[in-house]
């Protein structure tokens, strides 16, 4: 596969996965949408852009526990 063609494939999953999102009425974050363009475009791995928003979430979890 050329490169061209992977940046096309992963360019679907993202749009794929925001309508998915949107059906469904779950938000995706500017944060998420960044890391999804990033990994689009092969600058991240899968693992690095899942390991980046789980560790975001971690973060703002944590930050509403503190709170209460």
């Amino acid at each position: 596969m050329t490169e061209m063609q992977q940046l096309n494939r992963r360019i679907a999953a993202v749009k794929t996965a925001d309508a998915i999102n949107a059906i469904e009425g779950a938000p995706v974050t500017d944060y998420a949408k960044q890391l999804s363009a990033k990994w689009a475009r092969g600058e991240l791995t899968d693992e690095q852009a899942m390991d980046a928003l789980l560790a975001h979430h971690k973060r703002l979890a944590e930050q509403v526990r503190s709170r209460a």
